[in-house]
């Protein structure tokens, strides 16, 4: 039955000869579970958007189109097993094989979701919430056969501005100088006492901000290392923002700003040390302005004088 339907995609010639370098489907929603370094753990479940497409040469012999059944088969693939490296280069594979009436030689997926990672209170024991990352992973392969792929994720943490740091403590001494301009010298206690009453008389400007990192990720890794990398880069800015807060760790979260006062200069700056283990990397960093209507925003991309060194499976995390 099937076989008498018409294949305008096969049997039709296009009405115009031009390549196409990506030909294919986006915003595909799928169910797919990311694995985990260590093979006694779960896989974890995620809900996923995906693109994926090919090329479509042109020239003599070219086809009107491009079977869209076919990729999607190729991604169903996926769903039947955890998300790691290899089974991507194998849904690309299949891809371009699938294709090999159309003269297609390249594959290229995209594949977006949040990873929700269990964070511990900074000081209340047993204590703990999920915090929630943005994740984008992608492949591709090239003309020459060349195949390249990414990890990138979003990390949130506060940055407290260091100019506004240093204008607030100069506002706070001329008020302590002021107040005590007069009489005997002040003990201990009614200092601590004044600044008890009057320590915020200036507080300095702080803000939610956001990294977005990508990394080259080698052909021959079994993950996709993102909670290594996600690690890494909260590490480097030291405040990250937080799930399960109490008071105490409220106050344990204001010393860390108070510590790691930072411009998105200084923010991408941390990073790029952070991440000189790989083969090369994209860093963005973005400040929500509490003082002005607009971001502050810093770009960077960082290559291996010598290529990087590649992240052991036992260290590569999700």
């Amino acid at each position: 039955m099937n076989a008498s339907l018409p294949d305008t995609a096969r049997h039709l010639m296009p009405s115009h000869s031009h390549s196409l370098d990506w030909v294919g489907m986006e915003n595909i929603r799928l169910p797919l579970k990311i694995v985990a370094a260590d093979s006694t753990q779960e896989p974890v479940p995620v809900t996923a958007t995906v693109d994926l497409g090919i090329d479509l040469p042109g020239g003599e012999g070219a086809r009107k189109g491009i079977h869209m059944s076919r990729l999607y088969r190729a991604l169903l693939a996926l769903t039947q097993q955890p998300l790691t490296v290899p089974a991507v280069l194998e849904c690309l594979q299949e891809c371009v094989t699938s294709h090999a009436d159309c003269n297609s030689y390249q594959a290229a997926i995209t594949v977006r979701f949040d990873l929700l990672l269990l964070r511990p209170a900074l000081l209340t024991e047993q204590a703990a919430g999920w915090q929630g990352y943005a994740v984008e992973l992608s492949a591709g392969t090239d003309k020459e056969g060349h195949t390249k792929i990414t990890s990138t994720v979003e990390v949130a943490y506060s940055s407290t501005c260091p100019c506004s740091a240093a204008l607030s403590r100069q506002a706070l001494s001329e008020h302590f100088s002021a107040a005590f301009a007069e009489g005997a010298v002040p003990d201990v206690a009614e200092i601590s006492q004044w600044l008890q009453e009057q320590g915020s008389i200036a507080t300095p400007h702080s803000q939610r901000s956001v990294a977005r990192v990508s990394v080259d990720v080698p052909e021959d890794s079994a993950c996709f290392g993102l909670q290594t990398l996600i690690e890494q880069i909260e590490s480097a800015v030291q405040t990250p923002v937080q799930t399960f807060v109490k008071r105490a760790d409220e106050q344990a979260f204001a010393l860390r700003n108070g510590s790691n006062l930072m411009y998105v200069e200084d923010a991408s700056r941390r990073i790029l040390d952070a991440v000189t283990g790989y083969r090369s990397a994209t860093v963005e960093v973005r400040h929500f302005e509490s003082l002005h209507g607009h971001d502050a925003v810093a770009k960077s991309y960082w290559v291996a004088p010598t290529g990087g060194e590649k992240l052991s499976a036992e260290g590569a995390g999700l």
